[in-house]
C-alpha cells in the first residue's frame, strides 16, 4: 500500500489527527510559558518575547510548521467525522476511552468553538501584532525598539466580555484536551499496564494546569486593572 493510500485510510487519518494534536499540544506548553510574563505583569519581558517570537527566522518556519499541523488537525478531524456520520447512518465520528466512554457528541462541537475562538484571538492580537488590523505603539525594551503588544493584550483584557470569553474558552480546551490526550496516544498504540496509568495521569494534569494558567492571565489583568 502506497502512503498515499495509507493516509487516506481511516487508521491513517486516525494517526495524522493523533500526531497533529500531540504536536499541538506541545505548542500550548510552549505559548503558556512565554504568556507567563503577562501573568507577573512584567511588560517588558513579555514585549522582548513577542518580538523574539515575531521576528526570529527560526521561529517563523517552527511556528508555520505548527499551522501546518493545526489544519491539518482539523482537517482529518472533519474528515473522519464525514466518514463515520456516513458509515453509522448519521452518528458522529466517535473518539472512545478503554473504559469505552464516548465522547463523540462534544469533541466536534468543542473543536469548533475553541477554532472561532482561535481566529478571534488571533484577530485581536497576532493582527495587530503584525499590523494587518490597524497600527501598534512601540516601546523600547534594552535600547531595542519594539512593538507593545503588552499594552494591546492590557486594554483589552480590561474589557469583561473579553475575557468572560476567554475563560469559558479555556474550560472548553480543558475538556476537549482532557478526552483528546490519551485518545491520541492510544491512537498510535502506547496503550499497556505499563504506561496508560502514566499518560492518564499526565494528560489530565496537562489538561487543568495549562488551560487554568492561560484562564488566569485575562482575570488577574483585569482584577489588577
Amino acid at each position: 500500500m502506497s502512503w498515499q493510500k495509507s493516509l487516506s485510510s481511516t487508521i491513517g487519518r486516525k494517526i495524522m489527527m493523533s500526531l497533529s494534536g500531540i504536536l499541538l499540544i506541545l505548542f500550548l506548553a510552549g505559548h503558556v510559558s512565554g504568556n507567563m510574563t503577562l501573568l507577573l505583569g512584567k511588560a517588558d519581558a513579555f514585549n522582548a518575547y513577542a518580538h523574539f517570537m515575531s521576528t526570529n527566522p527560526a521561529v517563523q518556519v517552527i511556528a508555520n510548521v505548527f499551522k501546518l499541523f493545526f489544519v491539518g488537525h482539523i482537517f482529518y478531524a472533519i474528515l473522519l467525522t464525514r466518514q463515520n456520520k456516513k458509515a453509522r447512518g448519521g452518528e458522529a465520528y466517535k473518539v472512545s476511552n478503554k473504559d469505552g466512554s464516548s465522547v463523540s457528541k462534544y469533541m466536534g462541537v468543542l473543536g469548533s468553538v475553541i477554532g472561532v475562538f482561535l481566529v478571534i484571538h488571533l484577530s485581536q492580537y497576532w493582527a495587530v501584532m503584525h499590523e494587518y488590523a490597524g497600527t501598534i505603539g512601540t516601546t523600547t525594551v534594552d535600547g531595542v525598539q519594539m512593538k507593545d503588544l503588552y499594552s494591546v493584550v492590557a486594554t483589552s483584557y480590561q474589557n469583561p466580555m473579553i475575557v468572560g470569553g476567554y475563560v469559558v474558552s479555556m474550560i472548553i480546551l480543558a475538556y476537549h484536551l482532557w478526552h483528546g490526550f490519551a485518545s491520541a496516544f492510544q491512537t498510535l498504540g502506547i496503550n499497556n499496564k505499563r504506561y496508560t496509568p502514566v499518560i492518564s495521569f499526565v494528560g489530565k494534569a496537562y489538561s487543568i494546569i495549562v488551560p487554568l494558567l492561560f484562564a488566569a492571565i485575562p482575570v488577574a489583568m483585569f482584577i489588577n486593572g
